[in-house]
């Protein structure tokens, strides 16, 4: 399994995002700065509105651009079924109800899913529940997590 590919894979999503976010703050600061976007009066809010929300989509793009350089430089771990879960491990999971998951362990980016090699991965961080219930574990161990009031039991079948 080539995870540098999958990375790349990852980056290209993350710049396509990056692309996005930054043609959409681009126009939400204009309509904020643009004359038309005067208040009429004290209870027009709509630049005032717009400007907080460029500022939301800054932020979004420098989050971006911060997950890229982490990816740029990342240091990819191969791993065994005698090597702990850490940072960059590919893991396949099995719950309770037989269903199974692939999870790619990384320092940011969570939530993200893609579609590899056939199958549906999410990128999942170190300080996720499910990322901190993993890391130090090994292949054939049982774990549970605790999300708010529900928990799920997880057994892993593979890490790579």
């Amino acid at each position: 399994m080539n995870k540098q590919k999958l990375i790349d894979k990852i980056c290209q999503q993350l710049e396509a995002d990056l692309l996005a976010q930054k043609a959409a703050a681009k126009a939400t600061y204009e309509a904020a700065t643009n004359e038309e976007s005067k208040p009429e009066n004290e209870y027009d809010t709509r630049a005032l509105e717009a400007s907080y929300l460029a500022g939301a989509q800054a932020k979004r793009v420098s989050e971006i651009e911060a997950q890229l350089t982490v990816y740029k430089y990342i240091e990819i771990k191969d791993f065994t079924s005698k090597t702990p879960i850490a940072s960059t491990a590919l893991v396949e999971l099995l719950d309770e109800k037989e269903k199974r998951s692939f999870i790619f362990l990384l320092p940011q980016g969570g939530g993200l899913n893609i579609s590899w090699e056939g199958k549906q991965l999410q990128v999942i961080t170190l300080n996720s529940p499910l990322g901190e219930a993993l890391v130090g574990l090994r292949v054939g161990d049982q774990f549970l997590v605790e999300i708010g009031k529900h928990s799920k039991e997880y057994e892993i079948i593979s890490a790579h």
